[in-house]
């Protein structure tokens, strides 16, 4: 390893941290075929400082106001959309598209994710039936807590935003598990969270292998 390898880090109640047990994954560039990057091979342990976080943050960020997560979710769309190029390269670095493919669709795409669904909570409505006079039935919707989130590796901040979006928007919070092979965009949303003023533990990134942190993920209580 040289020191022009980066050390990508989990993101976990805010801060940036080491796995547990200190182990990485080499992260290979396509377009050389060489190892640019390593990514923690994180286990059970980090999983278990991730869900702990999410379920300390659930509180406060359940009782903002739809309002107040709208101009939260704004802000981390503005931010990305200031570091366009920044993310573009990134993501072509570590996936391999073109810089132009995801300068059009990849990036935009991932802030059109928050802007969507920060309208959407200003604007949903809820239902109700009438049962013949007898009872009215009616639908509430309400965050439940702490989602746990995977990605795939194709469309790797498209589709990560396009889980945490609706996820935060109506108020959960989450732990989210970024494809191990293209780690590097989720890596550097989580200074946009912070620069945002998304507050600690409300989204966590925890990277690693689907047998490791995938499995700890989805089976956790």
């Amino acid at each position: 390893m040289t020191s022009s390898i980066i050390k990508i880090q989990n993101f976990i109640d805010g801060k940036y941290v080491e796995p547990t047990e200190g182990k990485y994954l080499d992260n290979y560039e396509p377009s050389t075929g060489k190892v640019y990057s390593v990514v923690p091979d994180s286990t059970h342990h980090d999983i278990d400082l991730a869900v702990a976080a999410a379920t300390r943050a659930f509180p406060a960020w359940s009782s903002k106001t739809a309002m107040e997560r709208y101009k939260i979710l704004n802000k981390i769309a503005d931010i990305i959309d200031k570091r366009l190029q920044e993310f573009a390269e990134a993501e072509s670095r570590d996936q391999g598209k073109p810089v132009s493919l995801a300068k059009v669709v990849d990036i935009p795409r991932s802030s059109t994710n928050f802007r969507f669904y920060a309208g959407a909570i200003l604007h949903h409505e809820e239902r109700s039936v009438d049962t013949d006079g007898i009872a009215i039935n009616y639908t509430l919707r309400q965050p439940v807590g702490v989602a746990g989130l995977i990605s795939p590796w194709n469309l790797p901040l498209y589709l990560l935003t396009w889980k945490i979006a609706p996820a935060i928007a109506v108020g959960n919070t989450c732990v989210c598990k970024p494809s191990e092979v293209t780690p590097m965009t989720a890596f550097l949303l989580g200074e946009v969270l912070n620069e945002a003023g998304v507050p600690p533990g409300v989204v966590n990134l925890v990277f690693g292998t689907g047998p490791n942190a995938g499995n700890s993920l989805v089976c956790h209580p």
